[in-house]
């Protein structure tokens, strides 16, 4: 199968083809067909494997006649996300597929002046990414004009569809035209949330590729039991490790992403933050310097597992145990992109064991339990540990999981890299078109 088959504008597979791709990956190849045959669809594969391009390549193939045809205004295509980054990084990818079209596109998100947003949205621009939150009060002001909407997408449909996200949902849907095309993607969606889907379209088709639950094949995953008070030691402990050159650390909480990045700073590894508190500028700037390699880590909350898409991770580090067995899945998704290979490393508390059995049977397999060589786990804790770490109370809900926003919108996670494809990660084999995740 080549891009070729599937019935693309000839514009857009030209910029395909110049962006380097030949092949598309089955999740392109299982949904663009029923997509463009005006089918609803529910998309489910693993991280890594293309599915931004999976809807936005026959989106922009069916806006490519409308707006070569002199149709430019008005809003016909609206594609929903749950983090800022991440609708930037859809928005850089419509713009490289979409380069040889004359197509406008805006995007519509928190922490950033909101004047250029209502002047795109009043304008009509042909395509709108957006952040719920941001959006939905932008068109509780009459902002927005989306009588003309043909395609509605929501981006990392699990998410989206939550408990935090879906009152904005239902109430952005609610104006919308009900006779449009409703396109669901996502590495995980459960039967409770599949549900929900019932609500926003006709008769979908599902694709699925792969165990909704899979994390990718590619991914070596490993879990270090270690007594809380000496997870700082052995993180600091493991990356002596040359081979770890580009880690991804995942933290439960902000502050403690924060405590975690300070510690490796004073041991001599550059280290930058990604969570909500930063400012859009500071989370730039941090994913900038983790891509360049300017910084070797990049201490990220749970939310930023939604939206990080960078080439070349070496590994992921669970420092704090995930409790949803489908934020695990979008974690250790950030390495092993594309086929290529990545580590997965979960440091295991005694108070996350019930946690880490879930996850096995979520993923239907063990996982593999490591000593570290060389580290000493007999340290006895320090006396004033527990107040230094403010223990948070454990719960179900997440606090991370975003909620919903008046005006800010959805503010975290990661941006897409560059169309350029030098990989840092170890076997890099390219195959089709990845556009993300």
């Amino acid at each position: 199968m080549s891009f070729r088959n599937l019935s693309l504008d000839p514009k857009i597979l030209q910029a395909v083809q110049e962006a380097g791709y030949t092949e598309p990956t089955p999740i392109q190849t299982a949904a663009i067909p029923p997509i463009l045959a005006g089918s609803d669809l529910i998309g489910i594969a693993q991280t890594g494997t293309g599915k931004t391009a999976a809807f936005t390549l026959p989106i922009l193939t069916k806006l490519a006649a409308v707006v070569g045809a002199g149709g430019q205004r008005g809003t016909r295509a609206l594609v929903l996300a749950p983090t800022r980054e991440l609708v930037l990084q859809i928005e850089e990818n419509v713009r490289i597929y979409g380069k040889h079209l004359p197509l406008r596109v805006a995007t519509v998100f928190g922490g950033v002046g909101e004047h250029p947003q209502i002047n795109a949205l009043r304008a009509g621009t042909n395509l709108i990414i957006a952040c719920p939150g941001r959006l939905l009060d932008l068109m509780g002001r009459r902002c927005a004009d989306f009588s003309g909407l043909q395609y509605l997408v929501l981006d990392e449909a699990d998410r989206m569809l939550d408990m935090g996200f879906l009152p904005s949902i239902r109430q952005i849907v609610r104006q919308l035209p009900s006779k449009r095309q409703t396109l669901l993607f996502s590495a995980t969606l459960s039967k409770e949330i599949e549900v929900l889907t019932h609500e926003f379209q006709r008769a979908p088709k599902l694709v699925q590729i792969g165990r909704r639950s899979n994390p990718a094949e590619t991914v070596t995953q490993l879990v270090y039991e270690v007594p809380k008070h000496l997870k700082p030691a052995l993180l600091v402990h493991l990356l002596r490790d040359p081979g770890m050159n580009m880690v991804l650390v995942f933290s439960r909480m902000k502050h403690s992403a924060d405590r975690i990045a300070r510690n490796l700073e004073e041991k001599g590894i550059r280290t930058a933050t990604l969570h909500s508190n930063r400012s859009q500028n500071q989370r730039l700037r941090a994913l900038k310097d983790f891509k360049s390699s300017a910084v070797r880590v990049l201490v990220a909350t749970d939310i930023a597992a939604r939206g990080i898409d960078v080439d070349g991770i070496s590994h992921v580090v669970n420092y704090d145990f995930p409790m949803h067995a489908e934020d695990y899945v979008h974690r250790i998704g950030r390495t092993g992109r594309a086929h290529a290979v990545g580590d997965a490393i979960s440091f295991v508390t005694p108070e996350d064991y019930g946690e880490l059995r879930s996850l096995e049977r979520f993923i239907g397999r063990g996982i593999v339990r490591k000593k570290a060589e060389g580290f000493n786990y007999g340290v006895a804790q320090p006396s004033d540990f527990a107040a230094s770490q403010q223990r948070q109370p454990r719960s179900h809900a997440s606090p991370s999981r975003p909620q919903p926003r008046s005006g800010g919108g959805a503010s975290h996670g990661g941006q897409r890299s560059s169309g350029n494809r030098s990989h840092g990660n170890r076997n890099f084999r390219p195959s089709g078109l990845q556009g993300r995740r």
